[in-house]
This record gives C-alpha cells, sequence and structure tokens, in this order.
C-alpha cells in the first residue's frame, strides 16, 4: 500500500520554524551531537532511517565528514533534503532515497552507525526493524535514536487528544519495552535513557512564544486556520510533556563483534 503523505508543505514550514531550519524534531544541532556523542564518523558510512528534510544527516555529512545513505518514505521530504544538501556543498557525501515501509533494501554488514531522529516512534514493528538495523550494521556497529517515547500504562485522554491534534502515525514505546526490545533483536551494550527534563522546560517556552509575540508571523507563515491549530496542537504536547506521559528518549546499542 502506498504511504499517504502525513507531512504536508505547512506542517514541514512550521516545524522549521519552530526548531530551526532543516529539523522536524526539537534539539537541533544539539540533539544530532547527543546522538553521535564518543563516535568516530570521518570517513565511515552512516545510515539515518525517516530522515525527514534533511537536517541530522546534513550535519553528520558536513560537521563529522561520514558518508550518509538517507531514508523516508515522504518523496516531497527527500527533494527537500537532496536540495539542503546541494546548498550546503555536500552531495558527494549524502544520498537520499526514498524508500518503502518494511525491510531495509541494504546489504548485510553494510554501515558503521544506524541513526534515526523521530522515525522508531512511527513504526509499530519495533522487533522488526530492530533486527533490519542491526542486520546492515558492521560488526561493532553502532545504533543510536532519538524518540518520542510513551510512560508505563494506558493513555490518558490528554495523550488520546495530543494523538488527534498531531494528525501523525504514531507506534510510541516505553523505555523499558525499547530496551527488552533492542536486547531481544540481537543487540550488545544497550542504553536506553529517559532524558525528557530538557523538552519539558523548552516546549513550554516554545508554547509561550507561539501564543504571544510570534503568533501573527505565524499566520503569515500558515494562515490562520492552520496557525491556530498549531497553537492548540502546542499546548496538548505542553500538556503531556509536563505531565509525565510524553517522554524524549536516547537509544543506543551495539553490533556484536
Amino acid at each position: 500500500m502506498e504511504h499517504q503523505i502525513e507531512y504536508h508543505d505547512s506542517t514541514v514550514a512550521m516545524l522549521e520554524w519552530i526548531w530551526g531550519e532543516g529539523f522536524m524534531a526539537p534539539g537541533g544541532e544539539g540533539n544530532v551531537a547527543k546522538m553521535v556523542e564518543g563516535l568516530n564518523l570521518e570517513g565511515r558510512r552512516v545510515l539515518d532511517l525517516g530522515c525527514g528534510i534533511g537536517g541530522p544527516a546534513c550535519i553528520v555529512a558536513g560537521k563529522y565528514r561520514a558518508h550518509v545513505v538517507a531514508t523516508d518514505l515522504e518523496a516531497p521530504l527527500i527533494e527537500r533534503a537532496r536540495s539542503r544538501a546541494a546548498k550546503l556543498g555536500i552531495s558527494d557525501r549524502t544520498d537520499f532515497q526514498v524508500v518503502k515501509a518494511g525491510a531495509l533494501t541494504f546489504d548485510d554488514n553494510s554501515f558503521d552507525l544506524v541513526m534515526s531522529s523521530g522515525g522508531v516512534t512511527q513504526i509499530a514493528d519495533k522487533i522488526g526493524i530492530f533486527r533490519e538495523i542491526l542486520r546492515v550494521l558492521k560488526p561493532g556497529g553502532t545504533f543510536s535514536c532519538y524518540d518520542w517515547m510513551k510512560s508505563e500504562g494506558e493513555y490518558s485522554e490528554e495523550m488520546k487528544y495530543w494523538f488527534e491534534m498531531e494528525g501523525l502515525t504514531y507506534a510510541m514505546e516505553t523505555v523499558r519495552g525499547q530496551d527488552a526490545t533492542l536486547r531481544e533483536a540481537g543487540f550488545a551494550e544497550v542504553s536506553v535513557l529517559d532524558r525528557s527534563d530538557w523538552y519539558r522546560v523548552q516546549v513550554r517556552k516554545e508554547y509561550e512564544r507561539l501564543r504571544t509575540s510570534d503568533f501573527a508571523h505565524l499566520v503569515e507563515l500558515i494562515g490562520q486556520q492552520e496557525a491556530d491549530h498549531a497553537l492548540e496542537n502546542w499546548r496538548a504536547t505542553v500538556v503531556v510533556c509536563e505531565n509525565g506521559e510524553m517522554l524524549q528518549v536516547y537509544s543506543r546499542a551495539r553490533a556484536s563483534t
């Protein structure tokens, strides 16, 4: 079944405006730094899953001098990512590809690092994608991802409302579930860390900015109706972040040597 476009132009414009050019998840370049901390990537092969409009992939290729293959389900996002790489002069170190959901189309032992910023959040078959990631990693290679996850227990009405406002596909895991599934997939040295505190502070600042000084500009950017929706979406995001239901989690695991 063909993937339905979820990230329309207005959504992408809003996310870039809030989170920075090239980014569809919070944290910007600092978020990428957390994901690759301690890794020597110069000349290494990196796979970025769910690359969106290419911000993280371009940083890894430009600043960290890696060769990056980056994939996404949505062709318009890939076109934006290619344009960004060309503008930055790093097209020779980036390969942006439109893919279909399911098994990865790469050979075994192909990459030194597989990374994802927000992509695994939207994949229901966690064990399947983790086994595929392990398959394409070289022995001793690293998997590193940043994802939005859920607290233990059933979703509250506030969380269900947030999903409704987002209008996107989510398949959220718990911290404990992520750890267990990575180990079941065959990874070693698994670390799954809840680092939600930073975004609980940041999302409140984003919401206050949206509803006060910058709302008029948001209306100019995406129109009144979309801006009203975005503001309510951010208010709902504040609620589920501050009540501890929606978590910001960094996972890292290694392929055995």
